[in-house]
């Protein structure tokens, strides 16, 4: 860059003044499992800010990615005092801009968002030091001698926005219906004009992925809800918590994390939520039909229901969900509107033959790292017929990667069955043409561990279906584990019950599987981890991405049934899928 500073100007979504050493990536960052919310390290070891602290500094990323819990641990960075001292974005971004506002509300402190756009967003890549002043987005060499005061305020709502609020919507945000109303109809007021809404939409039901415990700080907002006498106005289901309620002591969880953990999802049911705790709300009876407008959080559970059962909702941050569950409004922007479903890109994928359970996941988290925050149409699978299981796969490993709240699969998902449907009318999409290399590199990426021995299978990321249930019992029939493996599944408390009562479970008894419910394997730590565990098999991309950063582990992905012979061996074979092995031309390791 110029020796001398450079101004860029752009759009500040949370207002106010800082400056510190430019923290920069070109990818987009998961908060949620990619940065640690005590110290503010960077742990997504995928990431090309692996290893480094943000605290004091001004990151700047292109966007957010991945979870809707990156609001939560924003949140404890700012009460902790480890929280970048501002942030620059390329995109706006809700879930990490909803982080800050809550921050301002429950604890008065807050830190800028600048968003500058994509093609402005390239000259930060060679600055040193940048400072952040209102719209202005200063960039130097090195750090000036001059001094900035830091001052964090809201900014003033987008210009020229104009929110119609109905009668209630007025009533609820002048405090008639109580102050926990008030305070969430503020919030989704904010969103709303920062989106650029001109109205609020009806909701049918939400699902609310706030009840994980990030620390105290997401304890803290929750029971500030109970105390204002917070009830939910829709049905409103809960994500997987962060341990087995029933449970957690006999696991040998710490109480430090098993007594607040536990306590944070009563807080949630003490507003009216139902006792669901899975990360799948898609399999319960509950699930929302075709054009529903619905409030989802949990990234994974998002795109399922945009992209698979054709729901409306967009990818909702922590804490904007249970507002909305309290108001029964949402922002109709993003994909409430149809317009705003439509694809932005389309990605071949090759034909192939002799598929697995590996290759949707593996096809998601690729596809997802295209996309960024696009919606893809992919093109190529209809003759594949892949399964719910399959697109559960796919959708989770796709929301790891991407902060796109749907994919279309053309002749496969319902709005796309004819997929000119889902392409913008005049709009001339990027076109790009996978090819089996470059699933053999994302495959390496998610194989990270060299040794082949295999301590632990963790399965149920997202949790577990009822037919997965039936696929592994099938698997297993017959066997039993090795007496040092773990083969642990965890599930939903609905989905447990299914198999129970279709036979399943004893098969996986016998096996000597674990099942554990209420939490999902992106919140289970040790013990429930052994502590000696040096690698982890999964069948999961999503979790396969999460782990290295989460707990410390090396990962072998594969496919179920390769995930049940290493429970039986406690070696993984390395056997690259027969479909991926024409992308190597030499016999060479699968694991690099």
């Amino acid at each position: 860059m110029p020796s001398t500073p450079m101004t860029l100007t752009g759009r500040p979504l949370v207002g106010g003044a800082a400056q510190g050493a430019l923290l920069f990536a070109d990818v987009g960052l998961s908060f949620w499992g990619g940065v640690d919310p005590v110290s503010g390290e960077v742990i997504d070891r995928h990431h090309p800010l692996s290893g480094q602290h943000m605290a004091g500094r001004v990151l700047a990323i292109p966007s957010g990615r991945g979870s809707c819990t990156g609001s939560s641990v924003l949140m404890e960075l700012i009460s902790n005092g480890h929280a970048p001292a501002a942030l620059v974005l390329a995109d706006v971004d809700e879930i990490l801009t909803l982080g800050v506002l809550v921050a301002h509300t429950l604890f008065e402190r807050s830190l800028p968002v600048l968003c500058i756009g994509r093609e402005a967003f390239g000259a930060l890549r060679d600055a040193a030091f940048a400072r952040v002043e209102g719209q202005a987005l200063t960039l130097f060499e090195h750090a000036p001698d001059s001094d900035c005061q830091a001052s964090n305020t809201l900014a003033e709502p987008v210009p020229g926005a104009s929110l119609e609020l109905s009668a209630e919507d007025q009533a609820q945000l002048d405090g008639q219906h109580g102050k926990a109303a008030q305070v969430a109809m503020q919030l989704v007021v904010r969103m709303a004009e920062l989106q650029g809404a001109s109205s609020l939409v009806t909701i049918s039901q939400a699902h609310i992925d706030g009840c994980i415990y990030t620390g105290p700080a997401s304890l803290q907002f929750a029971e500030q809800l109970v105390k204002w006498g917070a009830r939910v106005r829709v049905p409103t289901t809960l994500n997987s918590i962060s341990v087995d309620q029933r449970r957690w002591r006999e696991l040998g969880v710490d109480p430090a994390l098993g007594e607040p953990a536990s306590a944070l999802g009563d807080a949630y049911m003490a507003m009216g939520a139902q006792l669901s705790y899975t990360c799948a709300p898609y399999l319960l009876d509950s699930a929302p039909k075709a054009g529903e407008q619905i409030v989802w959080a949990e990234s994974n559970a998002v795109v399922y229901a945009n992209s698979v059962l054709g729901a409306h909702t967009q990818k909702y941050p922590d804490y904007l969900d249970i507002c909305i569950a309290l108001t029964g409004r949402a922002p109709l922007a993003g994909c409430h509107l149809q317009a705003q479903r439509k694809a932005r890109m389309i990605v071949e994928v090759p034909p192939l033959e002799d598929l697995d359970d590996a290759f949707y996941p593996l096809l998601g988290y690729h596809i997802g790292a295209l996309a960024g925050s696009r919606i893809p149409l992919v093109l190529g699978l209809q003759n594949a017929s892949p399964s719910l299981d399959d697109l559960k796969a796919f959708g989770a490993a796709f929301a790891t990667t991407s902060a796109a709240p749907l994919f279309h699969i053309g002749g496969v998902t319902p709005e796309a069955l004819e997929p000119a449907n889902v392409l913008a009318p005049g709009n001339a999409p990027e076109v790009i043409r996978i090819r089996l290399e470059h699933l053999y590199d994302a495959w390496c990426e998610l194989n990270s561990a060299n040794d082949p021995h295999v301590d632990i299978v963790s399965l149920g990321n997202p949790h577990f279906s009822l037919s997965e249930f039936a696929q592994l019992a099938h698997l297993c029939h017959g066997r039993r584990k090795h007496p040092d493996m773990v083969l642990a599944i965890t599930c939903g408390r609905a989905v447990l019950e299914q198999a129970r009562d279709a036979g399943y479970l004893d098969v996986l008894e016998r096996f000597g599987a674990t099942l554990i419910t209420d939490t999902c394997w992106c919140m289970v730590g040790e013990p429930v981890m052994p502590p000696g565990a040096r690698t982890l098999m999964t069948n999961s991309g999503k979790y396969a991405h999460y782990a290295p950063g989460l707990v410390g582990r090396l990962v072998h992905f594969a496919s179920l049934a390769e995930c049940v012979d290493s429970a039986c061996t406690t070696t993984a074979s390395g056997r690259l899928p027969r479909w991926l092995q024409p992308a190597i031309q030499q016999e060479k390791p699968a694991h690099v």
